[in-house]
């Protein structure tokens, strides 16, 4: 049985569906209504899960705020996303994303630019979302007749990231961008060598740092020593390792940490393969 707890508008409502706190969105489904009524689970589009109290009356004071039909496109283009990539999203970048495009729009109409900087990054370290998200764009356009920059795409993106389902503090999809980058820029610049980014050792780089990052950020870095493979890697590779080096002491200064050994061999491997491999493809 869903009861309604608060009508937020015509369109939403705040219900009680066995004893969990839920947004129910659907046209007209407030319309009328009172709290403490019992309303037909066909009468809802979309449930957004879990919702807490106190993001209930952040809904409430954006449903005021934000035409039902962002809130649509949002539900399409999460619906669009759970098809296409590997993992579910949580239910607050029906809050963000709602708020963001309806953002977008203002600022489209009101002629004003802003820049993702990190339009690069998002496009090149996270693809697969990316790409959702050009596919977002072109049901916005033809949808709803929402025109915005190309580069919109990367912001679209960084909600899908972000609202990765799992612990919500630890999806941070910008401050990952940022790490990946500084890391790939730092290796390249330290490489002194032209690197071809459409190689299968820059794709297989770049899918190391990314999982890198992820693991760093949730605080599950390899901890185990080898002291005998350090040893040899350095003997080895001394070059990439004395690169690897370099990455692990900005980390451990900017973020206050300290980068496992081992975490420094792995990424030893990845840059002496990247090095080889783009000196052959220089000569």
């Amino acid at each position: 049985m869903i009861q309604i707890k608060k009508v937020l508008n015509s369109s939403v409502v705040l219900v009680d569906n066995q004893g969990q706190e839920m947004i129910a969105l659907g046209k007209g489904i407030g319309f009328g209504k009172k709290a403490g009524e019992v309303i037909a689970d066909t009468q809802i589009d979309q449930v957004f899960l879990p919702i807490t109290e106190t993001k209930s009356s952040q809904f409430a004071a954006l449903v005021d705020e934000i035409p039902l039909e962002y809130f649509e496109m949002t539900k399409e283009i999460v619906q669009l996303a759970e098809t296409r990539l590997p993992y579910t999203l949580n239910s607050t970048i029906y809050l963000t994303l709602s708020d963001h495009l309806h953002f977008a729009v203002e600022r489209q109409q009101k002629g004003l630019s802003v820049t993702n900087r990190l339009y690069w990054e998002i496009k090149n370290y996270y693809a697969a979302e990316f790409e959702v998200a050009e596919q977002a764009m072109e049901i916005l356009t033809n949808t709803y007749h929402v025109a915005l920059p190309k580069e919109e795409a990367s912001n679209i993106a960084f909600h899908l990231i972000n609202a990765q389902s799992g612990n919500e503090e630890n999806q941070d999809g910008l401050r990952k961008a940022k790490l990946i980058g500084t890391i790939v820029n730092l290796v390249r610049y330290s490489i002194q060598q032209d690197v071809d980014t459409n190689s299968i050792h820059y794709s297989r780089f770049i899918t190391h740092v990314r999982f890198f990052v992820d693991r760093f950020f949730l605080n599950d870095l390899t901890q185990e020593k080898d002291e005998g493979l350090y040893r040899q890697m350095w003997n080895l590779y001394p070059n990439a390792m004395d690169i690897a080096t370099r990455v692990k002491a900005y980390i451990d200064q900017e973020y206050a940490s300290k980068i496992p050994e081992n975490e420094i061999v792995f990424l030893g491997v990845h840059i002496n393969r990247l090095m080889n491999n783009s000196a052959i493809d220089k000569k």
